[in-house]
């Protein structure tokens, strides 16, 4: 076990190097200056002070070479030191975590009900014995995956917002204010859950021990729950760290679209601006969660299923 934990620690160390080295080389190689549009701003590019754009330039360090920044930003992300934002001279890490708790209130609210609505679903459609309802079920993760997160976003709040009067419709006005947006970014995650873990289920529940199980007189229920489950939602788990990312990612959409404040309209704004410091901040954070929790998931493998640590001691042992 202990040979496992340290594998899957590493493992998460160098996504958390790659994703921010790729970011650092992307966002230097973009075309465009960033000390030439927070100097320029509010006047024409040609007016600009030749003397401040060197200033600047040596202020931020984009004047040294792309090693040397590159050195001197991997030293500071490692220490929590991400510099200052270009476009409004704030420490990035202030910047983020001023955003921090709305856009993680937002997240986690949309996975939990992504788990709930995309499990129930799962369960729902493969323990009925109607066939109709089975496939009227099973219909509906293929249409949330297809459709645009924006499109739900807007048809919710048109329908719940402007019509019933349920809910606001823009802002960060507590609990309220969060079921909307929340729901938006859970119903294609959720379909995604729900696609995955049907599918387990329904190979599952072909297996040789759910037999046995109702040989021994177990009930539909505890073998679909306790049986069945149990084995079939490893494949789901992967898809729920996986599915971290794009809730992190769809967050940008979301809180523009419902006008709340968090680190997707930091984002945008930063991408706007060509703010590299902030940018960078942003995907390095994105990645710390995204590793986080599918490093969480491989640790719990192991409980549901304890087979994956011999297999993989196997492994070490023949390499």
């Amino acid at each position: 076990m202990r040979r496992y934990v340290i594998k899957r620690l590493a493992q998460a160390v160098g996504v958390l190097w790659a994703a921010y080295t790729v970011s650092f080389l992307v966002l230097n190689w973009l075309p465009g200056d960033p000390v030439t549009a927070m100097a320029s701003a509010g006047m024409d590019s040609g007016d600009v002070d030749p003397a401040r754009l060197v200033a600047l330039r040596h202020e931020y360090g984009f004047d040294k070479p792309v090693l040397v920044q590159y050195a001197d930003c991997l030293g500071g992300a490692m220490s929590g030191d991400f510099g200052d934002s270009v476009a409004t001279g704030r420490p990035v890490t202030s910047t983020l975590a001023d955003a921090l708790p709305q856009t993680l209130q937002l997240t986690s609210a949309a996975l939990l009900l992504a788990v709930l609505l995309g499990g129930g679903l799962a369960v729902l459609a493969t323990y009925t014995t109607r066939r109709w309802l089975r496939q009227l079920l099973l219909s509906l993760p293929p249409l949330g995956v297809s459709v645009p997160t924006f499109w739900v976003g807007l048809l919710l709040v048109e329908t719940f917002s402007f019509r019933l009067h349920w809910f606001p419709a823009f802002g960060n006005d507590g609990l309220e204010g969060l079921v909307l947006p929340a729901l938006t970014l859970a119903v294609p995650t959720g379909a995604q859950v729900a696609q995955v873990l049907a599918k387990s289920l329904l190979t599952a529940l072909d297996q040789a021990y759910v037999e046995t199980a109702r040989a021994k007189g177990a009930d539909r229920w505890r073998v679909h729950l306790r049986h069945a489950l149990r084995n079939a939602s490893l494949p789901a788990l992967t898809v729920v760290g996986l599915l971290v990312g794009q809730l992190i990612a769809g967050s940008v959409v979301v809180e523009t679209v419902f006008s709340r404040d968090g680190l997707g309209r930091v984002t945008a704004a930063a991408v706007t601006a060509q703010d590299i410091p902030v940018v960078q901040g942003v995907v390095a954070f994105g990645a710390l969660i995204f590793v986080t929790t599918n490093l969480v998931i491989d640790l719990v493998y192991p409980l549901l299923d304890p087979r994956i640590v011999v297999a993989s001691g196997r492994r070490a042992a023949l390499a």
